[in-house]
């Protein structure tokens, strides 16, 4: 049964604001959070959620399907009963250590170099590099553009080059892949659930949207969410992502290496870590003792604070270091780093974990939660670094549906077969028709007589068919004999 679900009533929400579901599957726990957009402030409304512990799941990647999908829809319908939405479609993140990023440099010669580019040629651009040769069994998820040379200018961003004129054209892409089968089981566990998968969207990206605003990215900043079973970093330079990676060491080795350390149930090991654990051994006490029962009750182990932050301080060591490789090893120019690194996710709650970091990494540290990118009338325990990944899944599917179009790709694909729209049934264009003529929550259905209609957290319209102008080129990854 899920827990730590809030109780509030948030009432109603107008008929044309996007309502949208992000779910977080992640080695320890499953969140699902129900999200738009709040007109008075600008920010994430938080409608719901539901929370509920994780089974079935490996370092971040699907491993029982029927496991995984029973998690869902507990979460699911948590969230779907304090939100009093009806939840059909949801983007989920994707993590785990086959994630891999690379950069990729295209060059051509524009034909006609006095025409101004425009923002369609910047996206066929993106598709040709959405195009690229990959490793077996590898998809691309991500293509996002580095930098710009126009006739030998260099250095030029996105939103820069849109408008200039000229011939020569070189672009430099960050391409993030997945593994194909990762990703199939977790289409397979959601579907399961009885939802749809919106889109796949790589977490550390998403855990950066709920977590850093503008200026950190523009200024350089290191992003490391501490889960469960994965460490995910994202490295930001002038705004761009320009460097992830996922290290497979995280919270649940540190529980691991206490249940071994101090021969205890990992149950009992976790709640030492929770409640006592330290990552500076310096801090501790040999003098302050935890007394753990045993299995007969009789006998009583008994464990200093200053040994259970020397087992944590080890593998925190061994984590940071990883961290330190992966930053080292980006194309990015460190000592510009004003932002420093920013701590999120569960395993960044842990005592002077802060300090260590900044030890190892020399860099300065902060630990951040998603709580200045949500309205004010959010429930407050979402101030929490675990809820980084779900709360950015629905800022990134917020903006998504406001624009019209897909900037991930949602079901990108194995097979190299494009993806046809989905036909749109009589029953449906007719409530569409007449969710115009009369606009109002699920429009043409018929009221309950004891209480308020759910709202669906579905686009209007023509809805989850309508991929805008990247219809086109969307690849798809799960064919018909793999269902």
């Amino acid at each position: 049964m899920a827990t730590d679900v809030m109780e509030a009533n948030y009432g109603n929400i107008d008929d044309d604001v996007d309502v949208v579901v992000g779910l977080d599957i992640g080695t320890t726990k499953v969140v699902a959070v129900v999200g738009c957009r709040d007109r008075a402030s600008g920010k994430i409304k938080i409608l719901g959620y539901g929370k509920t512990e994780s089974t079935g799941v490996v370092r971040g990647s699907v491993i029982n399907i029927q496991k995984t999908a029973n998690a869902v829809a507990r979460a699911v319908e948590e969230a779907s009963r304090t939100s009093n939405v009806d939840i059909r479609e949801v983007y989920v993140g994707i993590a785990g250590q086959h994630i891999r990023s690379f950069t990729k440099k295209n060059s051509f010669v524009r034909v006609n170099n006095e025409d101004v580019i425009t923002r369609e040629e910047i996206e066929a651009l993106k598709k040709e590099a959405s195009m690229a040769k990959v490793q077996a069994g590898e998809v691309i998820i991500h293509v996002i553009p580095q930098t710009f040379t126009v006739d030998g200018e260099t250095g030029i961003r996105e939103d820069e080059f849109e408008g200039m004129t000229g011939s020569n054209i070189e672009v430099v892409y960050n391409i993030i892949t997945a593994d194909a089968s990762a990703m199939r089981n977790i289409k397979r566990s959601v579907e399961m659930a009885g939802l749809e998968l919106r889109g796949f969207i790589l977490e550390p990206l998403v855990s950066a949207e709920a977590v850093l605003d503008a200026t950190d990215k523009e200024a350089g900043v290191v992003l490391i969410d501490i889960g469960g079973g994965t460490t995910d970093l994202a490295v930001f330079m002038n705004g761009i992502l320009c460097h992830t990676s996922v290290i497979p060491l995280a919270g649940n080795l540190i529980t691991s290496d206490i249940k071994i350390g101090c021969n205890i149930l990992p149950k009992q090991a976790e709640a030492l870590k929770v409640k006592f654990g330290s990552a500076l051994p310096s801090e501790a006490s040999d003098e302050q003792i935890v007394s753990i029962p045993s299995l007969n009750g009789k006998t009583v182990r008994e464990i200093s604070l200053k040994q259970l932050a020397q087992i944590i301080r080890a593998r925190l060591d061994e984590i940071f270091s990883h961290v330190t490789y992966e930053i080292n090893n980006c194309d990015c120019d460190l000592d510009s780093f004003i932002g420093g690194i920013v701590l999120t996710g569960g395993g960044a709650k842990m005592k002077h974990i802060d300090k260590v970091c900044e030890y190892i990494t020399h860099l300065d540290t902060r630990l951040a939660s998603p709580r200045g990118h949500i309205s004010p009338d959010s429930p407050e325990e979402l101030n929490d670094p675990i809820f980084a990944t779900s709360i950015g899944l629905v800022i990134y599917g917020v903006r998504c549906e406001e624009e019209k179009n897909i900037i991930h790709v949602p079901l990108a694909a194995a097979t190299g077969m494009p993806v046809e729209p989905r036909p749109v049934s009589a029953e449906e264009e007719a409530s569409d028709a007449l969710r115009q003529e009369e606009p109002g929550p699920e429009a043409g259905m018929p009221e309950a007589p004891a209480r308020e209609e759910k709202k669906t957290a579905r686009k209007k319209g023509p809805g989850f068919q309508s991929m805008g102008r990247f219809r086109d080129w969307v690849v798809k990854i799960f064919d018909d004999d793999i269902r």
